[in-house]
C-alpha cells in the first residue's frame, strides 16, 4: 500500500488493487506517515500469549504415529489428544488450522515412478514436440487404446431417488465380458477421427484400426504414436521405423548423442508404412 501511494495512487485504487477498503489503506498509510518504516510492524496484542508451537505440531506430523496407536496416519483428533497428553493442550481445530496454513495433508496418499529408460527423455521430447509444432503439411493423430473395459450390469434394476433417500443399486454385478476401445484424436482440430472396440486385443485388430484412421486421412504424411504392436515381433519391426520419421525438435537444440535419420530413410519409411496400411505410393 505505501509502494503504491508513493506511485501517487489513490486511496480508493490501491484498495482495489490489494484487497483492502479504502479506510484500510487510509489507517496504514497515516500510520506510515506517524512513525516511519518502523510503525508498519505488529502492534503488541492484549490477552495471553499463545502457547501452541506450530514447530511441534508440525513435527509431529511429519513423523508416523506411534505403534501403540494402532494406525497409520494422523487425524486431526488423534493428533489433538496425543499432544494433549503429552503436555501440549493443543483442540483439533488449532491442528487443523496449522494443516491448513503448512499445506500438510496426512490423510493423502498419492503414487510416483521412476522409468529406468535412459532415452526418456527423447521420447518425451519428440511427442510433446508433435504436440507443439507439428510438421507442415502433415497430420498428427493421437492414437491410444483403453482394452479390458468390463460390461457390467447389476442384478437389480436401480432404486430411484426419493425425498429423504439416495438412489440405490445392488453390490453384486453380472459380467458380460470385456472389450477393447481405440480411438485416434486428430491434435490441430480435437477432434475423434477413428474409434472402434473389438472382442479381442491383438496385433490383427490394432492394424484393423490402423486402416481405418488411414481412411479417415487421405495420403500424406502421417506421425503417430501407439504401443499395441510391440506385442507382435513382425508388426513392431514393420511400424518401429515409422516413429522417427521427422526430426520432432526442429526449433530446440538436437541431441548430439541421438543419431538423427536421414532423408532418404524417412521418406523409405514413410512409403513403407502406406503400403502396409494400404495407401499406396505416396
Amino acid at each position: 500500500m505505501v509502494l503504491l501511494a508513493a506511485e501517487g495512487l489513490p486511496n480508493a485504487e490501491i484498495g482495489r488493487q490489494v484487497g483492502m477498503t479504502r479506510q484500510t489503506v487510509i489507517a496504514w498509510r497515516a500510520r506510515y506517515e506517524t512513525g516511519g518504516i518502523d510503525a508498519l510492524a505488529d502492534l503488541p496484542r492484549s490477552g495471553r500469549p499463545p502457547v501452541i508451537e506450530e514447530s511441534a505440531v508440525i513435527t509431529c506430523t511429519l513423523n508416523p504415529p506411534p505403534d501403540l496407536l494402532g494406525v497409520t496416519h494422523w487425524s486431526a483428533r488423534l493428533l489433538s489428544d496425543h499432544l494433549t497428553q503429552g503436555g501440549m493442550p493443543v483442540s483439533f481445530a488449532g491442528v487443523a488450522r496449522i494443516w491448513r496454513d503448512w499445506g500438510l495433508q496426512p490423510h493423502r496418499a498419492q503414487t510416483f515412478t521412476f522409468s529406468t529408460d535412459p532415452q526418456l527423455e527423447a521420447k518425451i521430447r519428440d511427442v510433446v514436440g508433435l504436440y507443439l509444432d507439428p510438421p507442415a503439411n502433415a497430420v498428427v493423430v493421437c492414437v491410444d487404446e483403453k482394452s479390458q473395459i468390463q460390461a457390467l450390469d447389476r442384478t437389480a434394476p436401480l432404486l430411484p431417488i426419493r425425498f429423504g433417500d439416495a438412489e440405490k443399486r445392488t453390490h453384486d454385478y453380472r459380467r458380460h465380458g470385456t472389450t477393447t476401445l481405440f480411438a485416434a484424436l486428430e491434435v490441430a482440430t480435437g477432434k475423434i477421427t477413428a474409434d472402434a472396440c473389438y472382442q479381442r486385443h491383438r496385433n490383427g485388430e490394432f492394424l484393423a484400426f490402423l486402416k481405418q484412421v488411414a481412411t479417415a486421412h487421405p495420403p500424406r504424411h502421417f506421425h503417430q504414436r501407439h504401443r499395441p504392436h510391440r506385442r507382435d515381433p513382425r508388426l513392431h519391426r514393420r511400424l518401429q521405423p515409422a516413429l522417427r520419421t521427422v526430426p520432432l525438435d526442429q526449433d530446440r537444440r538436437p541431441d548430439p548423442h541421438q543419431s538423427q535419420p536421414s532423408k532418404e530413410l524417412r521418406h523409405a519409411t514413410l512409403d513403407l508404412i502406406g503400403r502396409i496400411l494400404g495407401w499406396g505410393k505416396n
